[in-house]
């Protein structure tokens, strides 16, 4: 019974919708400082609550939510605990980069696309150096028992004792697959500099212009970043599917769980 009974996977969705949409309107829209904009005889409204409650607001939603999953599954997730990584650091950035005073380090574009280069790049060491560890983690990204029979595939190449290329097959799909995180990782440092040009970190409303920038950098990196991620996960599947079939003969149905 106990083998029986799996907890509902995270829907992907939802973390899109906690890690990254909300956080970008909550920064967007939020930010703004009330006393500055009557100073500035603009409108106050409602939701401006200034940009340091924005920015708590904007941490605290993600770090409840992955939290939340792992009390409630008693079980890592790994994609979750990124999240939660990449939380931390901002929050810890963030507060090293204001100043007393309401403005920001003039440095502040060059060491926050440091912390969105880091994340990735340490992710494609993590995947080529982990390959001949117990637990690869293209195991956990991309050639898992939720997608592939592996048991099936893995039986099929003890028949036919083909351990050696099955072996590199496997390192040239997590080579491949980690060379779209290296690529992730200078796309993160350029799109956070870009974003930071002209960023006037002494300006009366530098907190605001700082918490807008990061929501775009967010908003933009999870669209001008996650799609090439996206195709090179397409690329390896197909490449991975290929190189299986080559070598067991099976078609790609019999090798992929069913839906």
């Amino acid at each position: 019974m106990s083998e029986q009974k799996k907890t509902t996977p995270e829907h992907p969705l939802v973390n899109i919708l906690v890690n990254v949409i909300i956080p970008v309107l909550i920064l967007s829209y939020l930010s703004k400082d009330p006393a500055l904009q009557e100073k500035l005889g603009k409108i106050v409204r409602p939701w401006h609550i200034g940009p340091l409650k924005a920015m708590i607001l904007a941490l605290i939603l993600p770090l409840s939510y992955g939290s939340w999953h792992y009390l409630t599954t008693r079980k890592g997730n790994f994609f979750s605990a990124l999240g939660l990584v990449s939380v931390l650091l901002s929050g810890g950035l963030t507060l090293y980069l204001w100043n007393h005073n309401g403005t920001v380090k003039p440095n502040a574009g060059f060491l926050f696309g440091i912390k969105e280069a880091l994340i990735p790049f340490i992710l494609g060491i993590a995947i080529l150096t982990s390959h001949r560890s117990a637990s690869p983690l293209i195991r956990v990204f991309l050639y898992n028992d939720s997608i592939f029979d592996i048991p099936k595939i893995e039986t099929r190449i003890a028949e036919i004792s083909a351990q050696a290329p099955y072996a590199r097959l496997l390192l040239g799909a997590t080579r491949l697959f980690a060379t779209s995180f290296f690529l992730s990782s200078l796309m993160n440092l350029c799109l956070a500099n870009w974003f930071f040009l002209g960023f006037d970190a002494t300006a009366n409303d530098a907190l605001e212009n700082y918490n807008t920038i990061i929501a775009k950098v967010t908003g933009w990196g999870f669209a001008v970043i996650g799609v090439p991620i996206v195709i090179f996960l397409f690329f390896t599947l197909q490449r991975l599917l290929k190189g299986l079939g080559s070598l067991t003969g099976f078609k790609d149905e019999e090798m992929m769980l069913p839906r």
